[in-house]
């Protein structure tokens, strides 16, 4: 394509860097799977949102190849106007080599409306102006390829999923959906596109990779894929200001102190930062090991016999599949937990995986929760706000069940204090204290506690949060060893909850 899509349009108007970027070194930006699993998220909705005015028409074609026919896409879209089609999804234009697809085009009484849709999740917007403005740019050039085709655009809205619907039954289209009027930002925004398609053009036909700096526009409306290419081209390598652990040093406070020239380590050595950002400094530079056994003890002075170290797998739908749940609900399908009742007990180990037949797991799993849990006993979960609102929600949903679930979050202790508080702090951690980075850097070239040694199919949340659903649709063999695979992971998590508590006990001489 010689001339903009959507896509690259608003990858210009982020910054014009970013366009170049996608058309001349796509490699230079990683492969992100979560990033297609929103893509296949969004595609979900889209498909949906066909639905949302009734009866209607998709353009589609293909090339031999498998691609998109996009001058056969035009043509259909043009001829079913002709022929009045009211509702045209994925509606195609071309002109001067420009192109747009409109996700729905509904004919009105003088012309035609764009509705842009998005698998973002919000409430009735109640004037949220900021959060709408970034749709804004998209949508404004839909309108400006489509008047510049002829087209009459009457009106312009976007389609979100609606985040305070709670599906009851059937599924309701109507009310999964919010429409907001977009008319005010797009009418803005429609003044600069000219502008912006001459400018981006010129970025286009330009060999000459564009030299800009780092900005807000990193990160603003959305992360660039493309920022730790262009870190590397303003010569910033790790660790540096941006490396920092984030807790009251944001990305704006961070990209201040690079343009004033204090980027690596030792530019900020000694700065008025965070006690616990100093420390990371501390220990880059010099390899010293941050280390308070009394800190330590009162951490665990906390925790008394037996523990259950308990972690929880969820899957996250854009669409609600079963009752009860919102857009985008945390449905929990699995847990693990290791038990030590004594001091001098083994380890036991118990596991809980949903069925995988597409029926709601979440029942099953909470009554399972509340026999393998008691009441009033020590529970260890590593950054436990996740595991507390996952029971929270149960306790919500099954009034029968909550007596017991409430119990169980409210003497759930948390495994990350230590390492959040500072008193144990080692350079392998890197400024990060999730599990997955204190885990290597306490137990170096461990292989019992590498996850990279489990089965490819799951290696992470990540991994587990899209196999556990796709499970019903495969063959036995297949179906067999990704399950095995997620009781694997899921089993890791705790042991590797109980080897961090194994050291904290080490260091702290209890």
């Amino acid at each position: 394509m010689k001339g903009l899509s959507k896509s690259r349009y608003t990858a210009f108007c982020q910054c014009p860097k970013n366009l170049w970027l996608k058309v001349y070194k796509p490699e230079e930006a990683p492969v992100d799977e979560s990033l297609q699993a929103r893509f296949e998220q969004g595609n979900v909705v889209g498909d949906l949102a066909m639905q949302l005015f009734g009866d209607f028409k998709e353009a589609h074609a293909e090339l031999p190849d498998g691609k998109l026919d996009l001058g056969k896409m035009v043509e259909q879209t043009k001829q079913w106007m002709q022929k009045g089609v009211e509702n045209i999804a994925e509606a195609s234009f071309a002109m001067e080599g420009h192109y747009c697809a409109v996700d729905i085009l509904r004919k009105t009484k003088d012309g035609w409306a764009i509705y842009e849709v998005k698998s973002t999740s919000f409430p009735e917007f109640n004037g949220q102006e900021s959060k709408l403005e970034k749709y804004a740019p998209d949508i404004a050039y839909q309108k400006w390829v489509l008047t510049q085709c002829g087209v009459n655009v009457t009106g312009t809205y976007l389609v979100c999923l609606n985040s305070d619907y709670v599906r009851q039954g059937d599924l309701d289209i109507q009310q999964l959906f919010v429409v907001t009027d977009m008319k005010v930002l797009v009418d803005n925004e429609y003044l600069k596109v000219p502008v912006r398609v001459s400018q981006a053009l010129k970025v286009l036909k330009s060999e000459q990779e564009p030299d800009f700096d780092l900005s807000e526009c990193c990160m603003k409306p959305y992360g660039c894929a493309f920022l730790d290419y262009c870190k590397r081209q303003h010569g910033i390598s790790s660790p540096s200001v941006f490396d920092l652990y984030g807790v009251g040093f944001s990305f704006k406070k961070k990209l201040d102190s690079y343009h004033q020239g204090q980027i690596t380590f030792e530019d900020l050595r000694s700065k008025d930062i965070a006690p616990i950002q100093n420390m990371q400094i501390e220990a880059a530079l010099t390899g010293k090991e941050f280390i308070n056994p009394d800190g330590i003890r009162k951490f665990l002075e906390k925790i008394t016999y037996p523990i259950y170290f308990l972690d929880f797998e969820t899957m996250q739908d854009a669409v609600p599949q079963y009752d009860g749940a919102k857009v985008y609900a945390q449905i929990t399908f699995q847990y693990s937990l290791h038990i030590k009742r004594s001091a001098t007990a083994d380890y036991e180990h118990c596991e809980f995986l949903a069925p995988s037949d597409g029926s709601d797991p979440r029942r099953h799993l909470a009554e399972q929760l509340c026999k393998d849990i008691p009441k009033d006993v020590c529970t260890l979960a590593y950054n436990k706000m996740f595991e507390c609102g996952r029971i929270r929600e149960l306790a919500k949903l099954y009034p029968d069940l909550s007596n017991h679930l409430l119990n169980i979050a409210d003497h759930i202790i948390d495994l990350i204090e230590p390492f959040r508080a500072g008193d144990y702090y080692v350079p392998a951690m890197g400024g990060s204290f999730s599990i997955k980075s204190v885990l290597p850097a306490l137990f170096p070239g461990d292989p019992e506690l590498d996850y990279h040694n489990l089965d490819d199919r799951c290696q992470n949340g990540g991994d587990a949060m899209t196999i556990f659903p796709q499970i019903k649709d495969m063959e036995s063999e297949e179906a067999k060893a990704s399950r095995q695979a997620l009781l694997n992971y899921c089993k890791l998590d705790t042991w590797a909850m109980v080897k961090v508590w194994e050291k904290l006990r080490e260091m702290a001489g209890v």
